[in-house]
């Protein structure tokens, strides 16, 4: 599914004087848990940690380039036409900074295809570290336009699941692409989340091209309802509500074989107090839902054990819903 080109009409009063900006920014956007079982590509939540950190300054060659990468880099691309961070940035200097020249520094605290939205924290890092840079003035959800270039880069096609969390915070409903429109959707205090991500390979073009090509009126009327049910128990703060629906009879069933122990991860989640699991993104990070930070952790120590048991180590990491996304961490002048 292609996203449309969102239209913005913006107006300024003179060009960057660079005297007037500061002269470099520092960002974090946060890691996201996206289709939340049944809101596949529709659905998505940001974490507190862990998320990317992207430095953007001037530089003297006109342009965008790459100045460094550190942090959890493997397999990550050094041609910024291939980098997700780069795509923001190269479209808020082209609209507002023409003739600049900017590098960007990005240090990843999330491992790229961890199905975590790791391409997505970088674009938005990067987003909202060169609006502030150029002195842009653009909004969050204004901000969504160049956000979402990266992904474009990262998936050949565009996904706000992750994007729109991780830029905006909370618990975000992407009720229609065309044009997009997005919700976000209160989370009531006390909801923890467990993310677990094994050492696994997953391509995202694979995790797509497995999916069915047509479901039945059956599966379509039990999708739905799930997904209604889990943004009423949402804004209710029925956990309960929560719980029974969070089942995905779309992806999960055909993608819960690219997971080594997907079954037993599911149950043992269940049986560690949580009050649902399912697959991150198009995986392989698992997420489940507590009410408590006690037992979140638990249900992390239950996964990474029987992950460790059939020789697949794995990360864990225990979060609120954060209610704050991207945010500035550091202006220099």
């Amino acid at each position: 599914m292609s996203l449309p080109q969102v239209s913005l009409r913006i107006s300024y009063e003179s060009p960057i004087t660079l005297t007037d900006m500061p002269k470099s920014v520092t960002a974090f956007a946060p890691a996201s848990v996206s289709n939340v079982s049944c809101g596949f590509d529709i659905m998505g939540f940001a974490l507190e940690r862990p998320g990317d950190t992207v430095t953007v300054r001037y530089c003297d060659s006109p342009g965008v380039r790459i100045a460094a990468l550190r942090g959890e880099t493997n397999g990550l691309p050094l041609d910024a036409s291939l980098n997700t961070a780069v795509a923001p940035v190269a479209a808020l200097l082209r609209d507002f900074g023409a003739g600049i020249g900017v590098e960007i520094e990005l240090v990843k605290g999330l491992p790229p295809g961890s199905g975590i939205g790791s391409s997505a924290a970088s674009a938005v890092a990067a987003a909202v570290a060169a609006n502030a840079l150029f002195g842009a003035g653009l909004q969050p959800r204004e901000l969504l336009k160049y956000a979402i270039e990266g992904e474009r880069i990262a998936s050949g096609s565009v996904h706000a699941d992750n994007v729109a969390p991780s830029l905006l915070g909370g618990y975000v409903l992407i009720r229609g692409y065309e044009p997009i429109d997005i919700v976000q959707i209160p989370v009531p205090d006390g909801l923890w989340c467990t993310v677990v991500c094994p050492d696994v390979v997953i391509r995202t073009k694979e995790a797509r091209d497995i999916l069915p090509a047509a479901i039945s009126l059956r599966d379509v009327v039990a999708q739905t309802g799930n997904a209604a049910g889990l943004v009423a128990g949402l804004i209710m703060g029925d956990f309960g509500l929560v719980g029974r629906s969070l089942h995905d009879v779309v992806a999960e069933p055909a993608r819960a074989k690219l997971i080594p122990g997907f079954d037993r991860l599911k149950s043992e989640a269940l049986d560690a107090g949580a009050l649902g699991s399912g697959i991150s993104g198009s995986g392989p990070a698992l997420f489940a839902l507590s009410t408590t930070r006690e037992v979140a952790e638990h249900v992390g120590d239950r996964l990474t054990e029987v992950l460790t048991s059939r020789g697949v180590r794995s990360l864990k990491y225990v979060s609120t819903i954060s209610k704050i996304g991207a945010h500035i961490v550091e202006e220099a002048p």
